[in-house]
């Protein structure tokens, strides 16, 4: 890693917040209500410290051992930075992980936030937890096939409900849009734009039912679809390779 990757990072991070300005221009709303969220998966600590001096202060992980592994050594100094868990999690994973996350995106079954649950009583009873209240977002599954998520509103329903019995802190849901082969096709991006008012619509209608929970957050847009997902009124994009990677190598993604 050298000085040019540096800019490249910086100049990455200036061009997609230009991006989500004219998405959220373009859809009534404020740039400064989207979160832009650096995507660390297979990236080394220096390009999130690049990241970071570039003016990134939410990260997101997918892996429980990677995070451990940057976040949780202290060998990156971040004093000011959220991490997030965007990843698939295994139960056996939660005890771990919850230490080193303020809020984690992919609560996909009832059995997972059944564990989140116990191990948050557990630190609440330690007085462990110094970040606050850990924030939850129920993973929705919309589109991609091979994605994970809810995939029925009662399901949902049920998984609302016990958080509210819980007292955990759900504060909106994430999904992943159907993967784009062709930017082009007209059909895709209608479909990964159905994605994401599937998710919308899910929240409007959650939110109706479970006024006890502010569920405004709304984790949707990547690399290739944040555009997209701002229009339809995406709080928070999660941005990896468009992010990172030197632009002049896109087509060997």
């Amino acid at each position: 890693m050298n000085i040019n990757n540096k800019e490249i990072i910086a100049e990455n991070i200036r061009s997609i917040r230009e991006k989500i300005g004219k998405a959220a221009e373009h859809s009534g709303r404020k740039a400064a209500d989207i979160k832009l969220m650096a995507v660390t998966k297979f990236r080394s600590p220096e390009e999130i410290k690049f990241a970071y001096e570039a003016g990134i202060r939410l990260f997101g992980e997918n892996r429980v051992q990677e995070a451990l592994e940057r976040f949780g050594s202290g060998a990156l100094n971040l004093p000011d930075a959220s991490l997030h868990m965007i990843g698939s999690l295994q139960r056996n994973k939660v005890k771990s992980i919850l230490p080193l996350v303020s809020c984690i995106h992919s609560v996909d079954r009832i059995e997972l936030l059944e564990e989140i649950a116990k191990r948050c009583e557990a630190e609440r009873e330690a007085a462990s937890r110094a970040s606050g209240p850990l924030r939850l977002l129920l993973e929705v599954h919309t589109g991609e096939a091979s994605k994970a998520g809810f995939m029925h509103s009662d399901d949902i329903i049920r998984a609302l409900e016990y958080a509210e019995e819980k007292k955990l802190s759900v504060c909106g849901f994430m999904t992943m849009a159907p993967l784009m082969h062709n930017p082009a096709d007209k059909s895709e991006i209608e479909a990964v734009r159905r994605s994401f008012v599937s998710l919308r619509k899910t929240a409007e209608a959650m939110q109706k039912r479970f006024p006890v929970f502010n569920l405004s957050e709304l984790s949707m847009g990547m690399s290739g679809d944040f555009e997209i997902a701002i229009e339809e009124g995406s709080t928070l994009v999660r941005i990896g390779t468009r992010l990172f990677q030197n632009p002049a190598m896109e087509n060997d993604i």
